[in-house]
């Protein structure tokens, strides 16, 4: 039996609504009491959440940070201007608690997911029992698309490493949509909207996610603290592994999509754990009819203000 540790801070809230509960029960009786929960009812709901939250441990819920916790980065938008694109990249330290951006005005901005939704699907894939592990063969639906290398059975791990639409867009319609949209709202995942077509809604339809909300599932997946098992979280960490080496691992995943009027989304989002310590971004650029530099960008942009941090190996180039 798990035994769970509430901090002193928890402890202490804990006791006081417990003691001010019983206080009301006894002084005024039950039906008295009822009617004062009913008059305050926002005090008591925040009462209750306060109760689920000291019950559960840190990490596992969602967690925005407020604007005092994030602190401007002039050099990643110095690298981001260069570049002739716009965009955002937001990095977390996880060991001190802070988060960096290089544009604390839109960090909370929404932009559709693109393929960087593969990491919460491979989640769903694998706790539905869709899949069984990293191994397991997706099969090629025989259609003849442009990317060849994704006209083939592929197992999960190539086909996350490929980000092949065709082969995750029949694993969410396995799915369904009550399946999709009770993990999306479990997981707080974006505004969890899965509007604009069960295999689409992630590409061009309605659902969207913050840099600061693609942190805030990062952070709890390393934690392994989503709503899923531990199996399935631990399996998505290890198909994300981009760079093992004896200094750090870098884990990430992007995103591309291409909405009306040509206007370009792009995303790398993950972390590098380094140093007895983790690091966790999420970089956004936005285009209408970019060139051909805008897909490279994202990752060049990213490595830039990370080894200029410290965070991977080498100098930053701005």
């Amino acid at each position: 039996m798990r035994t769970l540790t509430l901090c002193p801070a928890r402890q202490t809230t804990l006791s006081q609504i417990t003691r001010i509960l019983m206080k009301l029960i006894l002084n005024t009786g039950p039906e008295s009491c009822s009617h004062l929960l009913t008059r305050h009812l926002r005090a008591a709901c925040i009462s209750i959440g306060v109760l689920c939250s000291a019950l559960l441990p840190a990490g596992t819920i969602a967690q925005l940070p407020t604007d005092a916790m994030i602190a401007e980065l002039p050099y990643a938008q110095a690298v981001i201007d260069a570049s002739g694109y716009h965009g955002t990249m937001l990095i977390h330290d996880l060991n001190r608690g802070r988060y960096y951006a290089s544009d604390k005005n839109s960090v909370a901005q929404q932009h559709i997911p693109a393929s960087t939704f593969k990491i919460l699907s491979s989640l769903v894939a694998l706790q539905t029992g869709l899949v069984a592990n990293a191994e397991s063969v997706l099969p090629w639906d025989g259609v003849t698309r442009g990317r060849t290398e994704t006209n083939a059975d592929l197992t999960l791990r190539d086909a996350f490493r490929l980000s092949s639409v065709p082969h995750y867009q029949a694993l969410v319609r396995a799915v369904g949509e009550s399946g999709m949209q009770r993990a999306l709202s479990d997981a707080a995942y974006g505004n969890q909207n899965i509007n604009g077509g069960i295999d689409q809604f992630w590409l061009t339809g309605d659902l969207r996610i913050s840099p600061l909300q693609q942190i805030d599932v990062l952070r709890r997946l390393y934690h392994n603290a989503l709503p899923f098992s531990i199996s399935a979280q631990n399996t998505v960490k290890e198909i994300m592994s981009i760079e093992v080496t004896d200094e750090y691992v870098l884990r990430a995943k992007t995103g591309l999509a291409v909405l009306d009027g040509d206007k370009n989304t792009g995303w790398w989002i993950g972390w590098v754990e380094h140093d007895n310590n983790v690091t966790l971004f999420a970089t956004v650029l936005t285009a209408t009819a970019p060139d051909s530099g805008f897909i490279p960008a994202r990752l060049s942009i990213t490595r830039d203000v990370l080894r200029e941090l410290g965070v991977l190996p080498g100098v930053g180039h701005q």
